[in-house]
């Protein structure tokens, strides 16, 4: 039987309608059951620590239960493949720093996973700003650590949170700056290679200061400079490597919250609204400070924007100072 257009208008926009009524209803549902957050790098790590501070607020605005895992491998590739492989419905999210995202998977001879197209950006959470530390048997400035580099080649050791992690490749770019060769010493994650430092096992290395800190204030580790144009105010008595006479060396990275790839905008938008209101409250930002995490919220265009040129541009540091997989 002919059906009249008009009829056929009618029909064809209540179901639109109804299907418009549908995803808005399962949207004001969300979260309907606890969302579960992969962090691929080890507890205590500053992608842990940023990742249970801005998300347990954003639980607490929403109403939701966020559980929190450390997947630890790979330097970090391990978990990001697991996100990466998770049902795109916004109950699997990861807490993910450019170290996995630029560092690792540049570094790495092949991965199971895009690190440009099989994520959906959410928000930057915060900025991590890095420290030059040492045990206190070590080294005094890191004009010692320089000297006594050049006076033994390869002799001195260095630890890192793994192959291709931050902390190895800003120990190799310092190395670098400052024409001194020194033996790698990877770790399975920065906090037992900061707790190594601390015990004299290896001499030094580079850490967030989310990580250094505690041990900094207990006087375990002895910071030597900040690879920043400016003294962090929560180390406000250890100069830059501009002041202490250093080649001028900046290193950061920085926080995101991505979701599976195909994850509804609908949700993606809720969620990044939801970051963007826990990053303005006055004790989340002081929180984050006083770890050394500066509070950063962005779009989800902004941080799919910063992940693609910071994979570029990490790539190409990687390959012009010839730093390898180990």
């Amino acid at each position: 039987m002919h059906i009249p257009f008009t009829r056929a208008r009618r029909t064809l926009l209540a179901t639109a309608l109804l299907a418009a009524s549908g995803a808005a209803l399962a949207q004001a549902a969300y979260p309907a059951k606890p969302i579960q957050v992969i962090v691929p790098l080890q507890a205590g790590s500053a992608a842990d620590v940023g990742t249970r501070v801005v998300l347990g607020k954003v639980g607490e605005n929403m109403g939701a239960s966020f559980a929190i895992e450390n997947q630890p491998g790979a330097s970090g590739l391990v978990g990001a493949d697991r996100i990466a492989r998770a049902a795109p419905d916004g109950y699997v999210l990861g807490g993910i720093t450019d170290s996995v995202l630029n560092y690792a998977v540049n570094l790495a001879a092949k991965t199971s996973f895009d690190p440009l197209n099989d994520f959906e950006p959410v928000s930057r959470m915060a900025n991590i700003a890095w420290v030059l530390v040492a045990n206190n048997n070590a080294f005094k400035t890191p004009g010692e650590l320089v000297t006594q580099a050049q006076a033994q080649p390869r002799k001195l050791d260095y630890a890192s949170a793994g192959p291709g992690s931050p902390h190895h490749i800003a120990m190799e770019l310092f190395s670098t700056a400052n024409k001194v060769q020194m033996t790698h010493v990877p770790y399975k994650g920065a906090t037992q290679a900061t707790m190594d430092v601390a015990g004299g096992q290896v001499p030094v290395m580079f850490s967030a200061i989310s990580v250094a800190l505690p041990l900094i204030k207990d006087g375990k580790l002895r910071p030597l400079a900040q690879p920043a144009e400016r003294r962090s105010s929560l180390l406000p008595d250890v100069p830059t490597f501009t002041e202490a006479g250093m080649p001028a060396f900046n290193f950061s990275t920085w926080l995101g919250l991505y979701a599976p790839k195909g994850t509804p905008r609908a949700i993606v938008d809720r969620l990044n609204a939801e970051v963007a209101r826990a990053l303005a409250d006055p004790a989340v930002r002081d929180r984050l400070l006083g770890l050394g995490l500066d509070p950063s919220p962005s779009t989800p265009a902004q941080l799919g924007e910063l992940t693609r040129t910071g994979h570029a541009r990490i790539g190409k540091v990687i390959r012009d100072a010839g730093i390898k997989a180990e």
